[in-house]
């Protein structure tokens, strides 16, 4: 946690005048007593009405001033804080930018989220009412003692008394709840992932029927996670009624010691009106002080998380190589292989594969084959477990991951458009495109009729995650969105999956016929969209089965000619 306060550097000025303010305010409050007293004794006493009104003009004076300087720390506290979390956010984003596949895959998008957004939040109010109070209460209570020991010494050992059972009680809280939160915390990061999955997977869980059974997993998880909160909050509670009950027993033999003194001439009824006003400031300082250690200590829990994240480095260490020529072999894997993290098996087994520049290259397989995975050891997503992946002949864990992924143009899977227009998000390839650039890219792709088919054209708006277009357009905008870099390397992941036959052929051929056309790798499970390529690469189960063109392939090995089989059966049999 104390390393996150690095971040507060840019406020240092508002962090310093913020509790500067609170303790003016403080100052002014500690003197409030003493008027009361001063009325009392010599005013209400002496029958001086004029001092009375001198007084009552000094208390609102107080209160006028005291009511200024607190507004101003507030101020300087909710700027500070707000800085200082935007700093903190910031930097987590920027780090968990540089983290590798694996990491994210270790560390999961739910415990990402929830310390982007609820650790963050709890430490931002930890540094809040640290600013205003961390100083002020602490200053009110010792003030208070110091000024019961100028009216009465021996009454002021019940303050002192007091104070010490206190700080017992909160300290032992304090240590007791720091763990717990952060197991809250935990708890947070599983009951996210899940509202994330049946978020995500809302449809397919409706299509088999399945809300109950979600609804009641959800609901067992939320019943553990309040059962946690309420044993941790129902311990935490109990710092206020322990301390209101501590001060409201040293308050009642406060004013039981006071009425004897007073008896006793020892004491005026206006010094032990003051005494009770002290005790009454330290019985609201103390409770603020209590709800701010409950709060520093839900901050501390969650800043550790958040400093974890901070400290995260990447499993991958950037290459130093940015400058390389041209070579024949394009990409060569060499016996390489890959397993992702805390699995017991590869999920692809070592291979080997030569690709010459220029080159189409299809790759299919089975669904959980192997092939995206393959296609994400050329740009360095993952690293291989054993051999090596060598582009222009350079091993790609020499080349520096920005110039390697320049060279490389991705189309995923899923197809995501982000909110904007169509321009910013085919600019995501290019920033620097031309309107001319982005009209080639987009014909090439086939998706020219989509922009032509708008209004606005390339100002059409994109919804988020591009909900107001097809499955079909998504994707083909985002090969345009690759295209327009022109890559020297284009990887389409099963990206025409949405595309019907013809558009795919036409896609094919607009690639192939592109000044210099890139070295293209094609994953599909569609033979049609690989029958063409120069080299087909077949998987199964994580083993690379095959290596050859369409027509050896069909002879020589089995798991391609079942899956071609499959496709055109009913050809076949016409």
């Amino acid at each position: 946690m104390r390393k996150l306060l690095k971040y507060l550097k840019h406020y240092t000025l508002e962090a310093i005048l913020g509790p500067l303010f609170k303790l003016l305010e403080a100052s002014f409050e500690l003197l409030v007593p003493l008027v009361i007293a001063s009325m009392i004794n010599v005013g209400i006493a002496g029958g001086d009405k004029r001092h009375i009104i001198n007084m009552c003009l000094v208390l609102l004076l107080l209160c006028v001033v005291g009511f200024i300087c607190a507004v101003t720390a507030q101020f300087f506290a909710a700027k500070a804080a707000s800085g200082f979390a935007a700093r903190v956010k910031r930097a987590l984003f920027d780090n968990i930018q540089k983290l590798s596949y694996a990491d994210i895959d270790k560390v999961g998008t739910s415990a990402m989220i929830t310390r982007m957004t609820s650790d963050v939040n709890q430490v931002q109010q930890g540094v809040n009412l640290t600013i205003r109070l961390l100083l002020r209460s602490p200053f009110v209570v010792f003030g208070a003692l110091f000024m019961s020991f100028t009216i009465s010494p021996r009454l002021s050992v019940i303050f002192l008394v007091t104070i010490i059972l206190l700080f017992i009680v909160v300290a032992a809280i304090m240590k007791w709840s720091i763990p717990m939160y952060g197991q809250i915390q935990k708890g947070l990061d599983g009951l996210l992932g899940l509202t994330r999955e049946n978020h995500t997977g809302v449809r397919v869980i409706r299509a088999f029927n399945l809300q109950e059974k979600e609804k009641e997993n959800f609901n067992e998880k939320n019943e553990l996670q309040m059962k946690l909160q309420s044993f941790v909050g129902s311990v935490t509670a109990l710092m206020n009624p322990v301390t209101y009950a501590i001060l409201n027993l040293s308050v009642a033999f406060l004013i039981y010691r006071g009425a004897i003194t007073v008896n006793g001439g020892e004491l005026s009824q206006g010094a032990v009106v003051a005494l009770y006003n002290y005790m009454g400031q330290i019985l609201v300082e103390l409770i603020k002080f209590a709800n701010l250690i409950l709060t520093v200590t839900k901050a501390i829990a969650s800043g550790n998380r958040v400093e974890e994240m901070l400290e995260m480095k990447s499993s991958m260490e950037d290459g130093k190589i940015t400058e390389f020529k041209n070579t024949k072999d394009h990409i060569v894997f060499t016996d390489a292989s890959m397993r992702y993290s805390d699995d017991i098996e590869d999920s692809l087994y070592p291979f080997s594969l030569s690709i010459k520049r220029g080159e189409r290259v299809g790759v299919i397989g089975g669904t959980g084959s192997g092939k995206t995975t393959l296609i994400n050891l050329i740009p360095r997503f993952y690293d291989t477990r054993t051999g090596s992946v060598v582009v222009d002949g350079v091993n790609v864990k020499d080349i520096k991951m920005e110039v390697l992924r320049e060279k490389v143009g991705i189309v995923p899977q899923k197809a995501v458009l982000f909110s904007g227009t169509i321009r910013d998000n085919i600019r995501w390839g290019k920033n620097d495109a031309t309107d001319e650039e982005i009209y080639e890219a987009l014909e090439i792709a086939q998706a020219k009729e989509i922009v032509d088919g708008k209004e606005k054209g390339l100002d059409t708006k994109v919804a988020q995650g591009g909900k107001n277009f097809s499955g079909g357009q998504k994707q083909r905008l985002t090969i345009a969105r690759a295209l327009v870099r022109k890559p020297e390397i284009l990887i389409l992941d099963d990206s025409a999956s949405a595309l019907d036959y013809l558009t795919d052929k036409r896609l094919r051929e607009a690639i192939a016929g592109m000044d210099n056309p890139p070295t293209t790798i094609i994953v599909s499970q569609r033979t049609a969209s690989v029958m063409n390529c120069d080299k087909i690469v077949v998987l199964d189960d994580g083993h690379v089965v095959g290596i050859g063109n369409h027509d050896n392939l069909l002879k020589y090995c089995e798991a391609y000619r079942e899956i071609f089989e499959s496709q055109y059966k009913k050809e076949v049999a016409q």
